[in-house]
C-alpha cells in the first residue's frame, strides 16, 4: 500500500471513529450518568468526564427509580405488548406480502398499491380515530363459567396489541424480499403437490432469514418505543407500558438522575435484541442491492 492510500485511509478510519463517537455519545453520556449524583452529573456534562465511569459512583438512581415506579411491572407490560405484537407480525405482514409476490389473484395490485400508500400516512394522522373504534369495541370477559362481551378495549393490554399487528412499511419490505426470490422454487414444489401454504412455510420463510430478523428488530424498536397510543388508549398503572412511566420523574423537582437510570434500564432490551440478530440484520442491509 502506497503512502497515499495509507494517509487516505487512515483518514477514512478518523472520520468513521468521529462520527462513531457523535452518535454513542447520547447512550454513554446517559448510561454513565445513571450511576452518578445529579451533582457531578452536571458538573461533569462540558468534559470527558461525561462518558467515563469516574468520580463518586452509586446505585441510589436505580433505587429511586424501582421505590417511585411500578417499573418491573411497566417492563413485563412492554415485553408481553412487544413480544406478542413482533410475533404475530412476522406472520401476518410476511403471509400478506407472500400472497402478493408469490400468487396470481384479482385485485393484486390494487392492494399492493394501497400498502404503499399507507407508508406515508402517519400514526398521528389516524390515531384519534382508531380511539373511537376501540373505544366501542367490547372486551371478552369470563363471568360465571361463560364468555361474555363488556366494557371497550381501553386499558386493556390487546389494545396495544393488535392494533399495530399488520404495518404497511413491513408487508413492503417482506413483498421487496420474497419477489427476489426465484419462482423455479415454487414450480418445483407445486409439482410434489405442495399447497401454497406449505411453499411459504417450507421454501420462503427458510430462505429469509434476513428479512425476518430486520422486521423483527425494527417492529421491536417502534413497540417498545410506543408513547402516544398508551397515552390516550391506557390510563391504569396495571397494563401501562414502560415508555409512558418515565412521566412519574417529571415534576415540580426533576431528578435528572433517576429519569437517566430509568431511560437506562428501559433501553437494555433494545440492545439486547439487536445484538441477538445483528448477523441477520446486516447481512440484509448488505444484500439489499442485491438482485437475482
Amino acid at each position: 500500500m502506497t503512502p497515499n492510500k495509507r494517509l487516505k485511509t487512515l483518514g477514512w478510519y478518523l472520520v468513521l471513529a468521529g462520527l462513531g463517537y457523535l452518535f454513542m455519545f447520547p447512550l454513554l453520556f446517559m448510561i454513565v450518568s445513571s450511576f452518578k449524583p445529579e451533582s457531578a452529573i452536571f458538573s461533569d456534562l462540558y468534559s470527558l468526564r461525561a462518558i467515563l465511569p469516574v468520580g463518586e459512583l452509586t446505585l441510589d438512581n436505580y433505587r429511586g427509580v424501582f421505590e417511585k415506579s411500578r417499573i418491573e411491572r411497566y417492563f413485563l407490560n412492554s415485553l408481553l405488548i412487544t413480544g406478542g405484537t413482533v410475533v404475530m407480525g412476522l406472520f401476518v405482514n410476511s403471509l400478506l406480502a407472500f400472497s402478493l409476490s408469490r400468487l396470481t389473484w384479482g385485485g393484486q395490485k390494487l392492494i399492493l398499491s394501497a400498502v404503499i400508500a399507507l407508508m406515508i400516512i402517519p400514526l398521528e394522522a389516524v390515531v384519534v380515530p382508531m380511539l373511537l373504534m376501540v373505544s366501542k369495541l367490547p372486551s371478552l370477559g369470563w363471568e360465571e363459567g361463560m364468555l361474555v362481551l363488556k366494557g371497550s378495549w381501553m386499558n386493556t393490554l390487546h389494545v396495544q396489541m393488535l392494533p399495530f399487528v399488520a404495518n404497511a412499511f413491513f408487508i413492503f419490505l417482506f413483498y421487496q424480499f420474497f419477489r427476489d426470490i426465484p419462482k423455479d422454487f415454487d414450480e418445483a414444489a407445486k409439482l410434489d403437490g405442495a399447497s401454497p401454504f406449505q411453499i411459504y412455510r417450507h421454501i420462503i420463510v427458510p430462505m429469509s432469514g434476513p428479512v425476518f430478523a430486520t422486521v423483527a428488530i425494527l417492529h421491536f424498536m417502534v413497540m417498545w418505543n410506543q408513547y402516544l397510543w398508551p397515552i390516550m388508549a391506557v390510563q391504569s398503572e396495571a397494563v401501562r407500558p414502560v415508555m409512558p412511566g418515565i412521566q412519574i420523574f417529571f415534576g415540580r423537582e426533576t431528578e435528572w438522575g433517576e429519569i437517566l437510570a430509568y431511560a437506562s434500564f428501559i433501553t437494555l432490551p433494545v440492545l439486547v435484541v439487536f445484538m441477538i440478530f445483528q448477523k441477520r440484520f446486516v447481512r440484509s442491509l448488505a444484500g439489499a442491492g442485491i438482485k437475482g
